[in-house]
């Protein structure tokens, strides 16, 4: 359980002096004005992540983690993880197709003047740390309900999902010092023969801009011996300050907007030939669930048009069969012409992951 302290009311300036502590390489002087400040009439708990992320080394046999390396790399993945990311979030087909919030969420407003609603408000406080060398990650999905005017400072919560990955954790993590990962839920690395469903998390942060990520969720299930796709959610996400476990609401100050009903990519803006450097955490033979995507190296991808699902937001994903009768399932961000960051996951035949990379590719002329 995280440890908390509680301080007295924080002055703007205070409070970006913390912003800046918190994130050097991450603010540009455009981004000062839009630091959010408490509300003056409340306290609130605020949580010093670079002293819960600083690793304590114990003896180093005490647990498979506990390497300088990993403890380093898990330290830095808590800074650049952890605060408050609000956006949006939205569900979508396997064509890529928005789906529509439930009738029961939608304003009144909305149904009168036939407005379609795709995207939740979200928060998702996030929380990484490591204790006596172990490490661990709390974040909760929060979704708000739609509001109409001004009603949008005073959003209400519709639902909260909460995960947590610890040092016992039995699915597969996999993680980058940028803030970066992939995640397996629930907790088996193998979808059992019951048809039951299975959720594969793909967090992609900007690299050119560390306060900006996406996370796109694809769900999975195992029929007749095929993995296949049931549908994916997607949220955009901002990085507003510390953690302060989704205390402050979002409101009107959400720097983004809803993107469900936007222009999705298109095809020959990321078919054809991609190559760029790959970290790569394998899982065929490993015994630890939680891995740094450390094990570097240069791959050639080809992309059909007829595999990709196209997204809003310059957002894409596909599963396609690979060899050996396996699967790989892929999500990827176009950053701009000829540039993307890509999240790749390989199973075997059998639904058993294999391997998790994640690339910084460019396109290559044929």
């Amino acid at each position: 359980m995280a440890a908390f302290t509680s301080t007295s009311i924080l002055s703007p300036s205070q409070q970006l002096q913390r912003h800046l502590r918190l994130r050097p390489s991450f603010l540009s002087p455009n981004s000062l004005s839009t630091v959010r400040s408490p509300p003056n009439n409340k306290q609130l708990n605020y949580f010093d992540i670079r002293a819960a992320a600083t690793p304590l080394f114990a003896d180093p046999d005490v647990h498979d983690f506990a390497s300088t390396s990993l403890t380093t790399s898990w330290a830095e993945f808590a800074e650049n993880v952890s605060g408050e990311w609000d956006g949006f979030g939205a569900d979508f087909t396997v064509q890529g197709k928005p789906i529509e919030l439930p009738e029961m969420v939608v304003p009144e407003a909305y149904r009168e003047w036939e407005v379609k609603v795709f995207d939740w408000q979200t928060q998702c406080p996030t929380l990484a740390q490591s204790h006596n060398n172990s490490p661990s990650l709390m974040y909760k999905t929060i979704k708000l309900l739609p509001t109409v005017g001004c009603e949008a400072d005073a959003a209400t919560r519709y639902s909260i999902q909460e995960r947590n990955i610890t040092a016992q954790h039995k699915s597969a993590f996999a993680y980058q010092s940028t803030g970066c990962y992939v995640a397996l839920w629930p907790t088996a690395n193998q979808i059992d023969s019951a048809n039951k469903p299975m959720q594969l998390e793909h967090c992609l942060i900007d690299p050119t801009d560390k306060e900006s990520r996406v996370r796109i969720i694809q769900v999975l299930e195992l029929q007749e011996s095929d993995l296949k796709l049931k549908s994916i959610t997607v949220f955009v996400e901002q990085w507003y300050g510390p953690f302060r476990n989704g205390d402050q609401l979002g409101g009107c100050a959400i720097r983004d907007s809803a993107f469900a009903a936007t222009q999705p990519l298109k095809a020959s803006q990321v078919s054809g030939v991609w190559q760029g450097l790959a970290a790569v955490a394998g899982f065929n033979t490993c015994q630890t669930m939680i891995q740094q995507l450390g094990d570097e190296c240069v791959r050639k991808s080809f992309r059909d048009e007829a595999d990709l699902i196209l997204l809003p937001k310059q957002l894409w994903c596909s599963l396609k069969r690979v060899e050996d009768k396996g699967t790989c399932c892929e999500v990827g961000w176009l950053l701009g012409e000829g540039r993307a960051i890509t999240s790749k996951c390989t199973f075997s035949s059998t639904a058993e992951l294999k391997e998790i990379a994640i690339a910084s590719e460019t396109a290559t002329p044929v």
